[in-house]
């Protein structure tokens, strides 16, 4: 039997952190790591001591902010990025591993924070019926390498 890849291993843990998600909209993973040793995990939800929004809106979710996203949520990699910062763990240089491709926004913090490389699994264009990959875009555009992750069958 062949030995997972750190890739394998650390997408699949991304994928599974996914289910831990309070979100019901998307759930999404994402686990931070460098030099093949993990150093940051996140999930998208609601800030620690808010609401959940699946127990307090299971049916529709969290009210909206004026552009239409939740009003509570933090992005997976977000939440992996301020755990790091926060335990004053270095993210210079480090891989992000996350079930769906960064927003703009979260892009612009990848690309600030200095992480080099970042995998994606799934679209977040695709999910949210956009033309393009903005934050796919951006991070390659500044220098940052994005690949789209694809599940071996």
């Amino acid at each position: 039997m062949a030995k997972p890849s750190f890739d394998e291993i650390y997408m699949e843990l991304a994928e599974n952190l996914a289910m831990r998600s309070h979100c019901v909209k998307a759930k999404v993973g994402a686990v931070l790591t460098k030099d093949t040793r993990i150093i940051s995990l996140g999930y998208n939800g609601p800030p620690a001591g808010t609401h959940n929004c699946d127990e307090v809106w299971p049916d529709v979710g969290c009210p909206r902010d004026s552009k239409g996203s939740c009003s509570l949520a933090l992005h997976a990699e977000q939440n992996a990025i301020l755990y790091a910062a926060k335990s004053n763990i270095s993210i210079e240089g480090s891989t992000l591993y996350v079930t769906l491709s960064p927003c703009i926004s979260c892009a612009r913090v990848i690309f600030t924070i200095g992480i080099k490389k970042v995998y994606y699994l799934n679209s977040y264009a695709d999910f949210k019926g956009l033309q393009s990959d903005e934050g796919v875009d951006f991070l390659r555009k500044f220098g940052v390498e994005v690949v789209r992750y694809i599940k071996k069958e």
